[in-house]
């Protein structure tokens, strides 16, 4: 039996997805389980790393199923996750990281912002760790986190052994290996991979968790994405329904999954790969530009060198929520609901009609600015908070509908000023490669397109960030000599859709009026400090 298969597994926010490929990219079977969190109040988040193991063997098994495929034909596998922070102890096992002292809640979810503080802490450094996150320090990043772990839940610190990104903790339980990704380590632990030492210690140590490293159990020096980190272990085999010949590939942070899903194809073209950006938006967003050099944007993490391409520096902006935000609106107004795909379905519809009706005035005095959850990118500012202009009395289901609309503009917005940012650094971007559940929502892929006057392109992969981490696995199985040949040949291409010259004036105006909102919130906030 030829081993010529690969498998990827994807960790969200809410579930684990498993898929198994072909060395051409396809996608010949998928499947996807649920995975707990504990939101014990406002701004924490915890999963059960042992909960978020089981979905993934069960969605392996499932997708293995699905795609037909026996065990000994899988060549490889590797994790893509959230940047959630998995601590363990020195023997493995579950150490909490929650108020509620269980062992269970062992992991802090990537948009937890309980380290707000410490975040600002690091951000008043002044360190030039800082010059490679966009010069702001962000509460959904490790080095904050652990600060907080250390000070609020110390008997938590003493007895830990193991601190893993959650993409590093799944490649250990299947492999057994402590080496960490140069993705993870690079884009949320302060781990500089473009010099030697990697770690600068004075920084750790002058935020108080100088013994970090050493706590838990971090190596020397990051591998770089694809490394082959052995085979799976006899346990891991057993449990995920695959064998023991099956290599395991240093994974990477979900988004950058997508990013080589949609990007890689660009992998032996630096003179235009900086005309491209790739848009990963669900739950929030995520936005990754490639250079053959480093260019520093003050809110947009990096430049990190190596984190998805190698080779290439990535610029990472991103807006903190973005689908999560129009389920926000759904549950908070008046005429909402549980925001399910048959809400939104219904939504998206209704705006339709009413565009017709209406025009391309619909609700044009009602403005949102996106940030209910800081403002990751440009600003880099944790503290920003969402502002809406223009609303009345009125709290019918129409409401909501002009609501979401503008909200989903806003949304479109935060993608251009976070482009404007970019391109004023020296990057060219006209074309946003946009994957995730937004591809799913006809009126945000019109507004990318539209609100930011770029080309968009929709992928031919069915899961673009399975496709990415399925290059992982077969750089790592050995199926092609290196991740940047494996890019070239898994690329599956997209379907492009130019933005509508008719919409430019409107938006133009909208736009500006955006902008004025950013700096009419900036005053504001000036007077009551």
């Amino acid at each position: 039996m030829m081993r010529d298969l690969v498998v990827a597994v994807d960790v969200g926010t809410g579930s684990a997805r498993a898929g198994v490929l072909d060395r051409e990219g396809r996608l010949l079977g998928r499947a996807e389980k649920p995975i707990l969190m504990n939101r014990p109040q406002a701004n924490y988040a915890e999963h059960d790393s042992e909960d978020i193991w089981k979905a993934v063997c069960q969605s392996v098994r499932a997708a293995l199923q699905r795609a037909g495929a026996r065990a000994d034909a899988i060549a490889g596998i590797s994790f893509d996750a959230t940047c959630s922070l998995v601590v363990r102890d020195p023997a493995g096992a579950q150490v909490s990281v929650s108020l509620t002292g269980q062992k269970r809640w062992d992991t802090i979810v990537w948009l937890d912002h309980r380290a707000i503080d410490e975040a600002d802490e690091c951000t008043a450094t002044g360190h030039r760790v800082l010059d490679y996150v966009g010069g702001v320090m962000s509460p959904e990043m490790q080095t904050p986190k652990l600060m907080w772990l250390k000070r609020n839940l110390p008997e938590s610190w003493k007895v830990a052994g193991h601190f893993f990104d959650l993409a590093d903790f799944l490649s250990w339980k299947a492999s057994g290996s402590l080496e960490r990704s140069q993705c993870t380590l690079t884009c949320k632990w302060g781990y500089l991979a473009h010099e030697t030492p990697g770690w600068q210690q004075d920084f750790f140590a002058g935020v108080g968790i100088g013994d970090m490293l050493e706590r838990g159990a971090l190596p020397e020096t990051a591998s770089a994405i694809g490394t082959d980190l052995g085979p799976l272990t006899p346990a891991a085999a057993g449990e995920l329904g695959l064998t023991e010949q099956c290599r395991v590939g240093a994974g990477l942070i979900d988004a950058h999954g997508g990013a080589l899903g949609v990007l890689g194809g660009f992998a032996g073209n630096a003179a235009s790969i900086d005309r491209h950006m790739a848009l990963i938006a669900g739950t929030s967003s995520c936005i990754m530009a490639f250079s053959p050099e480093p260019r520093p944007v003050r809110g947009v993490w990096g430049p990190y060198l190596g984190a998805a391409l190698p080779g290439y520096w990535v610029g990472e902006g991103g807006q903190s929520v973005s689908g999560a935000l129009l389920d926000h609106i759904i549950r908070w107004h008046g005429a909402g609901g549980e925001p399910d795909a048959a809400m939104h379905q219904k939504i998206v519809g209704r705006i339709i009609e009413l565009r017709e009706q209406e025009g391309p005035a619909l609700a044009s005095r009602l403005h949102v600015l996106p940030d209910f959850h800081g403002n990751r990118s440009p600003l880099g500012d944790p503290h920003a908070v969402g502002v809406i202009s223009g609303l009345t009395l009125d709290s019918s289901f129409d409401s909501l509908c002009r609501l979401y609309w503008r909200t989903a503009v806003a949304i479109a917005f935060g993608i251009r000023h976070i482009l404007d940012a970019l391109n004023k650094s020296g990057y060219g971007i006209d074309t946003l490669h946009v994957t995730g559940g937004h591809v799913k929502n006809p009126l945000l892929m019109e507004l990318y397109a539209d609100a930011t006057g770029c080309t968009v392109v929709e992928p031919q992969a069915e899961d673009a960030v399975l496709l990415g981490t399925g290059m992982v696995a077969a750089t790592a199985a050995g199926l092609y000599p290196d991740l940047s040949q494996a890019c070239i040949a898994m690329d599956r291409g997209g379907r492009m859709r130019l933005p509508d010259p008719a919409s430019r004036d409107r938006f133009e105006r909208d736009y500006l009026i955006f902008l004025e909102m950013h700096r009419q919130r900036r005053s504001i906030d000036a007077m009551l400090s």
